[in-house]
């Protein structure tokens, strides 16, 4: 154990010195209270600590005792339906201890202590063990099963393994090492933030992670296993396109890291999550999420511990075989506060004051993300897809943080203060936005959607494209000058944001959009431009087009149930060739 003295407090800076012995990243404590820090920079004998609680009434003189472990994670069962803090303390634990006004100093062990829990062996006496080996399992709850795995460089014989109930420190058997050291077996591990847990092998992602949001799975996929970023100014839409995505994407698990938003935003994410149903499983969508929530008003230095917390313990089910999901809300928070951090240890500043290693820590958090081929012999397969949200000031999605996510990321969810002004959400503007996942999953969405997805979505993308330009010349010469072609153009366009792109969150019918009915939608509106056109080369007047009934039947065919929509479309289709065919008939007559 090494024990320094305080020379300087900075805020949640502070310098001690007597610490030659300790190491980077080792946890430490305080002061009198035992405030919680870490070692972040080394010189001589005097650590650089950043504390992560309020360090008013810390003296020069004062204690520091370093534990000699660093910054670590506890893994086990009771993670999920659980809210954390940044540097996982249980929140709901520690309010029922010390009241809504968390006490300096507190500490309490991530995984209840007490809880009893169910172990099924899966192995026995005399197996040979290695990395990620599965022991048993436990129920944890209706929705997942929850494996009791090998910690990486675990290579050993069962000595004893027992099923039974356990709570998280018993000994559930006893391993014997090649160096014939014995050791006992629990349901807990613990795994420190900084460091990515090892897999065999990084496999390209291929499956579409699929969200129900009609822009993203259609015009901007991002696959299991990818990352993708959300930038957009205050009132865009961000946090909401970021619930969505927790509440309907097709993965195993969620993590959702408040980091440095506003509190009330995560009081809405734990009001609304547990009343919420899942799709997938019928139960409550909280029984399959982790939220650790590090709101705007906590200590600076755990904020930026967060978002390290939260990608381990998505590692840790990406290694059961699970897909998850870490949605970060927000990342630019976090890059503050590494500035903050790095202008109290007075280094030289980069572009807009951000630490000029900015780009690397980014680059650390998003490559965790993937799809692999977990350690184990099973040869079981887990993807952790990373989403961060980026609050640029001003909107403004020049600056640093956000050119440096967009370097890294491989999908860019551009968030338009203009259409979020004009009511049109998700606010994603399809001018600037993109994934770099289209053509990979296009052999997916050929094979489980339909033939004709990726025609329909470029086509989509093309038109939007087109009446940009053709949006210029109407403002200098008017929508007269324009051909009927074009006319027809821009009313396909118009069909495509406000019947097909435009989602309503808070509309059970309309918030959640299976695949196939995303491309009966669009079949609804090409087929109107393709016998449209047709219409027009025998002679009907545009006007007359634009002013069938079908234009409405078409605009309400989102709103169709999506267990009833196949039907009803095959309907609106036939209205479609119906109410065309009797305008080519009547031109024709005259």
């Amino acid at each position: 154990m090494v024990e320094g003295k305080i020379l300087k407090v900075s805020g949640p800076l502070v310098v001690a010195e007597g610490m030659r012995e300790a190491n980077m990243f080792d946890v430490v404590r305080v002061g009198s209270k035992k405030l919680i820090g870490e070692i972040i920079e080394m010189h001589g004998d005097r650590a650089s600590i950043q504390v992560y609680e309020e360090t008013a009434g810390i003296g020069r003189g004062d204690k520091v005792v370093s534990t000699g472990a660093p910054l670590s994670v506890e893994l086990g069962p009771g993670l999920l339906t659980n809210i954390y803090d940044g540097i996982q303390r249980p929140l709901e634990t520690m309010r029922i201890k010390v009241g809504a006004n968390l006490t300096r100093g507190i500490d309490e062990p991530a995984l209840d202590r007490d809880k009893v829990w169910h172990f099924e062996a899966a192995m026995k006496f005399g197996d040979k063990v290695t990395p990620g080996d599965i022991y048993g399992t436990v129920q944890e709850n209706e929705v997942i099963l929850h494996k009791i795995m090998a910690p990486p460089k675990t290579y050993g014989t069962i000595v004893e393994l027992r099923s039974g109930d356990f709570k998280v420190t018993d000994r559930i058997g006893k391993i014997k090492y090649e160096d014939g050291t014995i050791e006992n077996i629990t349901l807990l591990q613990k795994w420190p933030v900084r460091v990515s847990r090892p897999y065999k092998e990084k496999l390209p992602p291929v499956d579409p992670m699929i969200t129900g949001q009609r822009s993203i799975d259609a015009l901007f996929p991002i696959a299991k296993g990818g990352t993708a970023c959300v930038p957009g100014p205050f009132g865009s839409g961000k946090t909401v396109v970021q619930h969505q995505l927790a509440k309907w994407s097709d993965v195993d698990l969620v993590v959702y890291i408040g980091c440095g938003e506003r509190g009330n935003e995560m009081t809405d994410v734990l009001r609304e999550f547990p009343d919420l149903v899942d799709p997938k499983t019928g139960k409550s969508l909280m029984e399959r999420t982790v939220l650790i929530a590090n709101t705007s008003d906590m200590p600076v230095a755990a904020r930026e511990a967060s978002i390290y917390t939260g990608i381990t313990i998505a590692e840790y089910f990406r290694d059961m075989g699970y897909s998850v999901a870490v949605i970060a809300d927000s990342t630019s928070r976090w890059a503050e506060a590494l500035r903050e951090m790095s202008g109290r240890l007075e280094e030289m500043p980069g572009e807009e004051g951000y630490p000029a290693y900015l780009t690397s820590r980014l680059a650390q958090f998003y490559e965790r993300a993937g799809k692999v081929v977990c350690l184990g012999s099973d040869g079981r397969e887990g993807a952790l897809s990373a989403i961060g949200a980026v609050s640029p000031q001003g909107g403004d999605i020049s600056e640093p943080v956000t050119q440096a996510t967009l370097r890294i990321v491989k999908v860019f969810w551009g968030l338009d203060a203009s259409l979020a002004y004009r009511r049109h959400f998700p606010a994603i503007n399809w001018l600037n936005s993109y994934s770099l996942y289209r053509d990979r999953l296009s052999g997916w969405f050929a094979e489980n959607v339909s033939k004709n997805w990726m025609e329909y979505t470029g086509r989509c993308l093309k038109t939007l494209q087109v009446e940009a330009d053709l949006q210029e010349i109407v403002k200098l010469v008017g929508m007269d000058a324009l051909s009927a072609d074009d006319r027809l153009t821009l009313d396909t366009a118009q069909s495509i944001r406000e019947d097909f792109l435009q989602q309503d969150a808070f509309l059970d019918v309309d918030c959640y959009t299976p695949l196939e009915k995303q491309c009966g939608i669009l079949d609804l509106i090409f087929t109107y431009e393709d016998r449209a056109r047709r219409a027009i080369e025998a002679g009907a007047d545009i006007e007359d087009i634009c002013d069938l009934p079908v234009h409405e039947q078409i605009g309400r065919a989102k709103s169709v149930p999506n267990d009833e929509y196949k039907k009803a479309f095959e309907k609106i289709k036939n209205e479609i060739t119906a109410q065309l065919d009797r305008l080519v008939a009547s031109v024709e007559r005259e």
